[in-house]
């Protein structure tokens, strides 16, 4: 068996080997007897999700799990333990009865062996503080905090290794970051702007990718598909309609789409910064933040993620942060516009709320053309069809 390593963002990986399928292989063969006499941690879908994030350096500078020092420092002052900038701890959660576990162990997933953590420390989790410092509520009904909760009570630390990068639904979209930085590469692209979305696309969305794209060479669409809430839109639904929406209103050879397999956290602020790190380590130069980025009910103001960015320098992120505000369509405009551009008060503006989107769907309307293009409304109509 072939043991796939970290890399680490764009530098060169200190780890050795040879770069195959975006992840550093570890430069041997592991012998399958010792693997089996390894012990084994069930690990849910979000800490998979994770795994793979840190095994392809996408959560670079990242090699692993987070330690104690780290996870303090995190959550207290958003920046590792040395000084880097980071927001969210990324930590493998267990049980009391697993928190005594050292050394290398299997992680596995539905019954299969996915990687391993070689755990140099494990520490208790401070749940209740990591919820008002990282999601700025101890409020369950959050879904963040739900799943915080949910997690064992102590933490296990130390680095992974991912024993195959998992294509899932989407093997033709799904690239890690060293693919997406060749395709990038490859189109001759100087600046590239990426843009998070959990969302079917809407009129609103395409108008700030059109406008980032005036600026820049390239557009790294990245919709997130990995563990979201209950009542989102499903990622299949999600990548099929940006699928529609790219091959009939983007330039193809400025456009990429491209999975982002990490798990949702509705984070908000932290949620963003995160995003935008993950996104340096794709290759991009810039990153979209909008109203309301990664948030969830009304637990964040609607410019909050676009403020905290101002915890660090420029030089410290390495990526450019593309601050717009909130779009829509103006009837009496008759086009889309933002509060900087439209004089015109709300009753003249066509929103729709994610949740409104999804009642209307429910119910079998139509969407508004001003809304979303009717490719996309088709696609969300039939998936929201089947399901009557």
């Amino acid at each position: 068996m072939t043991i796939l390593l970290p890399t680490t963002s764009t530098l060169p990986s200190p780890l050795g080997g040879t770069l195959v399928n975006g992840v550093r292989r570890a430069g041997h063969d592991f012998d399958p007897a010792e693997l089996a006499a390894l012990p084994r941690l069930s690990i849910s879908e979000r800490t998979l999700a994770d795994l793979e994030m840190l095994a392809t350096g996408a959560y670079s500078p990242l090699t692993g799990f987070v330690n104690e020092a780290d996870y303090l420092s995190v959550i207290e002052r958003l920046r590792l333990a040395d000084g880097t900038p980071w927001s969210i701890p990324i930590t493998l959660p267990v049980s009391a009865e697993h928190a005594g576990l050292r050394g290398r162990v299997v992680l596995s997933f539905e019954g299969q062996d996915v990687g391993w953590v070689d755990v140099q420390e494990a520490f208790a989790a401070r749940k209740a503080w990591e919820a008002r410092e990282v999601y700025r509520t101890e409020d369950e009904t959050h879904p963040g905090v739900a799943a915080l909760y949910a997690q064992g009570d102590f933490n296990l630390a130390g680095p992974v290794a991912l024993f195959e990068v998992p294509r899932g639904h989407f093997p033709r979209h799904h690239r890690t970051p060293a693919e997406v930085r060749e395709v990038i590469e490859a189109r001759g692209w100087r600046s590239t702007v990426a843009f998070q979305t959990r969302n079917p696309i809407h009129r609103a969305h395409e108008y700030l990718q059109k406008v980032a794209l005036e600026l820049v060479d390239g557009l790294l669409l990245h919709p997130l598909v990995g563990t979201t809430k209950g009542d989102d839109v499903p990622a299949a639904t999600r990548v099929q309609a940006y699928e529609v929406l790219l091959e009939g209103y983007y330039p193809q050879a400025r456009t990429l789409l491209s999975v982002y397999p990490a798990a949702m956290r509705y984070a908000g602020p932290r949620e963003a910064i995160l995003h935008a790190l993950s996104r340096r380590n794709y290759g991009v130069t810039h990153f979209i933040v909008g109203r309301d980025h990664a948030g969830v009910g009304s637990y964040y103001g609607t410019y909050d993620a676009q403020e905290i960015f101002s915890a660090y320098t420029p030089e410290e992120l390495g990526v450019q942060i593309l601050k717009f505000e909130h779009t829509f369509y103006c009837n009496s405009c008759g086009q889309l516009v933002s509060p900087r551009t439209c004089p015109h008060d709300s009753s003249h503006h066509l929103v729709l709320s994610g949740t409104k989107v999804r009642e209307k769907l429910r119910a079998g309307e139509n969407l508004p053309a001003e809304f979303t293009r009717p490719e996309v409304a088709e696609v969300l109509r039939a998936a929201y069809a089947d399901k009557a």
